[in-house]
């Protein structure tokens, strides 16, 4: 034996001592604790942790415990938020488990549950975007923030339902799956297209919910089911391995149930990956640790604009308006300056410019290119030839269908923010006036309605997340900011400045710590015949 190999072995036994002496460390067989029963619901990242130290719980027994909540409550309520459970989950549990009984260390998402979004490639469950004719394939490897996740400790235990291509920001309705419900109100939508995520996620299915935003399909969701959902800047975290929707705008992100959640999160998947070269503009710009951004007084001296031009919509619900109201007076209590009301000049042409040029047939023909010959299929001309989608999606698949070719050959360039002088200016005249204004961010509500009914497209909906943050790469964050009279989640928006998610982070703590509106869905409590305390 040499001898680096010898004193490997004394630290390993060393520590299994200290660690036997202190409590901290489980043998082998080494039966939990039965005192002070762990529950799921509304558990967090360091509550479960913190649980598995004590000895209140396993990892097995806690992965097994979000699996049992899934199969007692997803179909049998038609809730339909999951769409496949991980047959690996337990093993992985189990071998976590050995491994923090001989160590006594964790790693920073130890034994966390995943619910990932359907658009995310794993190499052990079927990635399908919504489509049937995607149906059943695995890609050959993880999504890079996928990959993150797991060597943090993270176990995916299910993937979730999702719009079928990601074409929806209003309902999640695929052609593998049908439609996900909204876990507060069974005859109300998700939003889309990362509902089944938020749905999921809000019913306490998992802890760690990913979603992906081309426009709105994190931030939507997650207002829609009263949970933190972060886009974040373009280039900040990696799409490698995401299906796109379009590349120049899509972002893949956390939607949590706390801001101490998302900032642990984020930490983990933000970063440069050599595999999507839009991330080189992470380097120097994102932090490996944004929980030093949780402070209670976080928004002492903070200057928040009122951009009224997306809160005094002419068909906004009046009790939404006065929920915003209400938010703005919160922020202010908490000490935020607020600069009301907040313009951007000429911004109705900028938002009006920037529209959603087609790129999807590009980008899709791409994506399907790196998961090699057993791709299910080859480009999006074999879907539309096969009829493979919902009829719903025809006109989406006509403007999908109705470019072809690079999208820089389009006039103007369908790119990203330096090549396409439209969002350029746009960005230019956000932060511009944000600098004249001295505003460290833009507040505004998710939705200016309430979550509508299943089926209908008719009523106003007030989606004012794809009006800046797509256009621009700009971060944006929604949290809880109240309920209607009727229990239907509402949530308020803040928008900064590229790269500047601590701040949000900042921000949405303090005042998520002012408020607490996070509460769990009524219909998704503890599983029958569990004496179960809260989560911690």
């Amino acid at each position: 034996m040499t001898e680096r190999a010898a004193g490997g072995l004394r630290a390993v036994a060393l520590g299994l001592l200290l660690g036997l002496l202190s409590g901290c460390v489980m043998l082998p067989g080494q039966p939990v604790a039965p005192q002070r029963p762990v529950d799921v619901i509304e558990l967090t990242i360091g509550g479960a942790q913190q649980a598995i130290r004590e000895r209140r719980t396993s990892c097995e027994q806690l992965t097994r415990r979000y699996i049992q909540r899934i199969e007692a409550y997803d179909q049998p309520t038609h809730l339909n938020a999951i769409i496949y459970i991980n047959p690996n989950a337990l093993k992985r549990a189990r071998s976590l488990d050995k491994a923090y009984a001989i160590t006594g260390r964790m790693q920073r998402l130890h034994c966390i549950p995943v619910i990932l979004k359907d658009n995310f490639d794993t190499a052990d469950m079927p990635t399908e975007a919504g489509s049937i004719a995607m149906r059943g394939a695995n890609p050959p490897d993880d999504a890079f923030m996928v990959q993150r996740l797991r060597a943090q400790g993270a176990i995916v235990i299910a993937k979730s339902n999702m719009a079928e291509w990601a074409f929806s920001p209003y309902e999640t309705i695929s052609s593998t799956h049908g439609e996900t419900r909204n876990a507060y109100d069974l005859t109300r939508v998700p939003a889309g297209s990362s509902g089944g995520t938020a749905s999921a996620i809000a019913a306490n299915f998992g802890i760690i919910g990913m979603g992906t935003d081309t426009g709105n399909s994190i931030r939507g969701p997650a207002s829609h089911l009263d949970l933190v959902g972060l886009r974040s800047t373009i280039g900040a975290t990696s799409r490698d391995g995401i299906v796109p929707l379009l590349a120049n705008r899509d972002v893949g992100g956390p939607l949590m149930r706390t801001v101490t959640d998302t900032a642990i999160v984020f930490s983990v998947i933000a970063g440069p990956d050599p595999a999507d070269p839009a991330t080189a503009a992470a380097a120097g710009q994102v932090t490996d640790d944004y929980t030093a951004y949780l402070k209670k007084e976080g928004l002492q001296g903070a200057r928040l604009g009122v951009l009224r031009a997306l809160v005094d919509t002419g068909d906004a619900d009046i009790e939404v308006m006065a929920t915003m109201e209400r938010a703005i007076g919160e922020l202010k209590a908490a000490g935020a300056v607020i600069v009301d009301p907040f313009d951007i000049p000429d911004f109705d042409r900028l938002r009006k410019a920037t529209g959603f040029c087609s790129r999807f047939r590009y980008d899709l023909k791409n994506y399907l290119a790196s998961r090699g010959p057993a791709a299910p299929i080859h480009s999006l001309d074999e879907v539309v030839a096969s009829k493979r989608y919902l009829p719903m999606n025809e006109e989406a698949m006509q403007w999908a269908m109705s470019v072809d070719g690079p999208p820089e050959a389009q006039e103007p360039p369908c790119v990203d923010v330096e090549g396409d002088p439209r969002r350029k200016q746009f960005l230019e005249a956000v932060v511009a006036a944000m600098d004249k204004a001295h505003v460290d961010a833009i507040i505004y509500p998710s939705w200016t309605n309430p979550p509508r009914r299943l089926g209908d497209l008719a009523s106003p909906h007030g989606n004012n997340s794809p009006v800046i943050a797509p256009h621009t790469g700009q971060p944006a964050i929604t949290l809880p900011m109240g309920f209607t009279r009727n229990g239907l989640p509402l949530g308020l928006q803040l928008l900064a400045r590229p790269f500047d998610e601590g701040k949000l982070i900042q921000f949405a703590y303090a005042y998520e710590q002012a408020t607490h509106y996070r509460r769990p869905p009524a219909q998704f409590g503890p599983l029958p015949g569990g004496a179960y305390a809260a989560g911690q």
